[in-house]
């Protein structure tokens, strides 16, 4: 019987799915593809794009699941073949990390976004947030790749502090050091300055 519930960890699914129990690969996919593809988009900023790399990445990941390394976290592997995967895309078709804006994001189908009903009394509470929204996309595309992918991996990818640190391969220090200085540029170019000239 494959091991079920939220009490079973995502290596005890790998081990389940390596003992033939293909049913286990279909719960680390469940518990993964939204994270998956929400990161991806904010990387090749299409949404048909990030839906079609997710299933690559799965695959790649069903097939080399005999080289996952038990000593390190499933989530930070998974993660880390997304982004290869998502920046190998990036140059192929050299993409152009743009703000994402009503005409440049790839169509309404790429929207994350519903639209409101005009009718809606929360209508206009949700615009804002909405346009609050696509301006913090917007500052996140300015930040420096170096912190603009510790952001999507924190805030998109939804990895804590540790797994981010395992990923990268950094000291714990480093990884919240970098992250509170993105949230200082981000502030910043929210604010109208100069990121430049941003202090932390």
């Amino acid at each position: 019987m494959c091991p079920a519930g939220p009490a079973v960890s995502d290596e005890d699914l790998v081990r389940a799915t390596l003992a033939g129990r293909q049913e286990a690969f279909g719960e680390l996919v469940e518990r993964y593809q939204s994270r998956l593809v929400n990161f991806l988009f904010r990387i090749v900023r299409n949404a048909d794009e990030a839906h079609d790399l997710a299933q690559e990445v799965f695959v790649k990941v069903y097939q080399a699941l005999d080289r996952f390394d038990p000593r390190y976290r499933f989530s930070t592997w998974i993660f880390r073949v997304a982004q290869n995967a998502a920046i190998d895309l990036v140059r192929r078709r050299r993409y152009r990390m743009v703000p994402l804006g009503p005409q440049d994001d790839g169509g309404e189908d790429a929207r994350p976004e519903r639209e409101l009903p005009a009718n809606d009394p929360g209508a206009e509470a949700g615009l804002v947030e909405r346009e609050t929204a696509g301006q913090v996309r917007e500052a996140i595309t300015r930040l420096p790749w170096e912190y603009r992918e510790l952001i999507l991996l924190r805030h998109y990818g939804e990895l804590s502090y540790d797994e981010i640190a395992e990923a990268k391969g950094m000291p714990l220090g480093t990884v919240k050091n970098k992250l509170f200085r993105a949230r200082q540029l981000l502030r910043g170019l929210l604010g109208g300055e100069d990121p430049r000239r941003v202090t932390v």
